[in-house]
């Protein structure tokens, strides 16, 4: 899901929460609107308004750092804790995380979803890992899956998002069963198109229509791929796929539907090797334009369903066109197509001739391994410039003045952390 759209979404479904609960005594509050200048906390990366995306593009970022090796700065985990509420559940951002969430606070499968997957990759949080797996499931639907808000309709995208992190937390998705006894796979595979379908057959769709029926969705069907291989946000890449080729009809089991997904988008990105983003409604530019982000999604699908070689074409098309996108969008921009470089074993500090890790880095505050580089050069500078120099002519005179053998002395360096 690129950044732009999923803070449309993030709109939409506050919006939608409102609206649902208005005949309820607990009335959801809206996020607040977008400040022009907003003022963004130290440990957050990013530059934009946080308001709809902050604990997104955090936990991706994060994630994305820790996937190349490198290790965030203190202050940029802590930001991310501090975001969750105490019963576990994360809202997409909270410009004052020392107040206490209400009945009001909106938390969020997607935001609670991508936090315990960069949490639980980085180490060291096992409770709100755990206390956020914990509010996922609390928030399963009948069906088995998740809509964006606790109590709206299952989609394709929320359920798959938490299929990951299940699994990063060290759960079993699959025996994840609501009261109904249905699992997120349950929900999941129901989103399969049917290869006999008009069009679309083996895409995922986003939601069925009003009438139940199932439209084909680029963006829902890369999700659903990493969704029913049980993979998250970051997933490797998987075996060869010897059987790659058509959809294949049969029981929509997850495999399946996963292998159909990646079918799919073989199909769709076989011309131009990109995804594309559809007009608006109403705009005045009605040719679809490249969609990076869902690309850098696609090719993680692929790559995590058959192989690095399977999701070439598209890799590539990021390689040439992305840089810009990127550097324009920022750490989450970043992040994905870090995710697409490691899924297929590319270089991310070499990305098309881009370092997506430097760019990346720069979008927050220092990582902690860059800060001990830094804070190790100043002290070795310190010795050389005196301070070394001092410590070892005091041990020359003692030495001289006892007479007895060689000192040796160590001295332990302190790790500032942010």
């Amino acid at each position: 899901m690129t950044p732009l759209r999923r803070s449309a979404a993030t709109v939409l479904a506050a919006s939608a929460v409102l609206c649902a609960s208005a005949a309820t005594a607990a009335v959801a509050a809206p996020s607040p609107s977008p400040s022009p200048s907003p003022v963004i906390p130290s440990g957050l990366y990013g530059e934009k308004d946080p308001t709809y995306d902050g604990v997104w593009r955090q936990s991706l970022a994060l994630l994305a750092q820790e996937t190349v090796g490198v290790k965030p700065a203190g202050k940029a985990v802590n930001w991310l804790v501090g975001q969750q509420c105490d019963n576990g559940g994360f809202a997409s951002f909270r410009a004052d995380a020392a107040e206490p969430c209400t009945a009001k606070t909106v938390v969020d499968s997607n935001a609670t979803a991508a936090a315990v997957q960069a949490l639980s990759a980085l180490g060291g949080q096992d409770a709100a890992v755990e206390k956020g797996a914990g509010w996922l499931k609390s928030a399963q639907n009948q069906d088995g899956g998740w809509g964006y808000n606790p109590g709206s309709p299952s989609d394709a995208n929320s359920t798959s998002v938490v299929i990951g992190a299940l699994a990063a937390a060290g759960e079993k998705p699959g025996a994840v069963k609501s009261p109904k006894g249905k699992s997120p796979y349950d929900a999941l595979v129901a989103f399969s198109v049917p290869c006999d379908a008009k069009t679309g057959g083996g895409a995922f769709a986003y939601q069925p229509d009003k009438d139940g029926k199932l439209a084909p969705n680029a963006d829902a069907t890369a999700a659903g791929v990493l969704g029913g291989l049980g993979k998250g946000l970051a997933a490797g890449g998987g075996e060869k796929d010897e059987k790659a080729g058509a959809c294949v009809k049969g029981e929509p089991t997850p495999a399946r539907a996963a292998a159909n997904g990646a079918a799919y988008l073989d199909g769709v990105l076989a011309g131009s090797g990109h995804l594309d983003t559809p007009p608006m409604p109403g705009a005045e530019d009605t040719e679809a334009q490249p969609d990076f982000g869902n690309t850098a999604d696609a090719v993680v699908a692929l790559a995590a369903q058959g192989g690095a070689a399977r999701a070439q074409k598209p890799l590539k098309w990021l390689e040439k066109n992305a840089a810009g996108w990127a550097e324009e969008h920022g750490p989450a921009a970043y992040a994905q197509l870090v995710f697409a470089a490691n899924a297929t074993g590319t270089d991310p500090r070499n990305f098309g001739g881009t370092d997506l890790v430097k760019g990346l880095n720069a979008a927050g505050p220092a990582p902690e391994a860059a800060e001990k580089s830094a804070d190790k050069s100043d002290e070795e500078k310190k010795d050389g410039d005196g301070g070394f120099g001092a410590w070892w002519i005091v041990a020359v005179f003692f030495i001289a003045s006892v007479g007895a053998g060689i000192l040796f002395s160590g001295r332990k360096k302190k790790n500032q952390q942010l």
